[in-house]
């Protein structure tokens, strides 16, 4: 078994039933599938780790639930790795669709390939559904922050960044669906306190710049939460 597909969901049938098959789609298809139900609401960090527990693949896949892949994605990423030796950790592109309409991507969402802790910074260019990486460099990271209810992979793609270089495809390879209400980043307000929490655990002076403008953001968004206008 080469690849480890880890597919967390809840209460998701129909979208889950969509993405497993964009999975068994694939060219490449020496992998498992890996559906971790979270009946408990206990987050993605706990689903995708749990499910990582079970993997037997050299290398991870994660798919959310209401994502797709391209059925070419998994074979493009690992020619992509064997003809680039130096990374262990590969991402794609992807395309957007929300409320069944396609969006575009702005300036602040480019997404870069190497060395790129400092463009991981600002906020989350690598899509969870777009990554494969060696099982090893998970382990080694310590997977999911299961603290992290929300933004669990801006903290683990931060750590990942800071040790290794990261792989880019340039390509679409994964459809990211949005817009439905269950998605976490409804669910949960002032997204900027786990950005935060996660920076706080690099060297503050690689991160001083972010996290005072997070900071700033989150008192911002928490005084208008609490009806106080933050003027003095």
């Amino acid at each position: 078994m080469l690849i480890s597909v880890i597919i967390p969901t809840f209460n998701r049938p129909e979208f889950t039933r969509e993405a497993v098959a964009s999975v068994k789609a694939q060219t490449f298809q020496d992998f498992e599938i890996i559906v971790v139900e979270d009946p408990e609401q206990k987050g993605p960090a706990w689903a995708r780790n749990l499910g990582v527990k079970k993997a037997k693949g050299k290398y991870l896949a994660f798919l959310d639930s209401d994502d797709l892949w391209d059925k070419k994605k998994l074979e493009k990423q690992l020619k992509f790795l064997a003809d680039n030796p130096q990374y262990k950790i590969c991402y794609t592109n992807e395309t957007w669709i929300r409320d069944g309409k396609h969006l575009n991507q702005m300036k602040k969402h480019q997404k870069y390939g190497g060395w790129i802790f400092d463009k991981c910074l600002p906020l989350c260019i690598i899509s969870a559904s777009s990554i494969l990486l060696e099982k090893q460099v998970f382990d080694g990271l310590g997977g999911f922050d299961e603290e992290f209810i929300v933004c669990e992979d801006y903290d683990l793609w931060l750590r990942m960044a800071a040790k290794y270089p990261i792989g880019y495809l340039d390509e679409k390879l994964i459809v990211k669906r949005g817009g439905h209400a269950d998605q976490l980043s409804k669910k949960y307000w002032g997204m900027d306190r786990f950005r935060i929490k996660a920076l706080e655990k690099h060297d503050y002076n690689l991160v001083k710049d972010e996290l005072e403008q997070k900071r700033q953001i989150f008192l911002k968004g928490a005084l208008k939460r609490s009806g106080k206008s933050g003027k003095t």
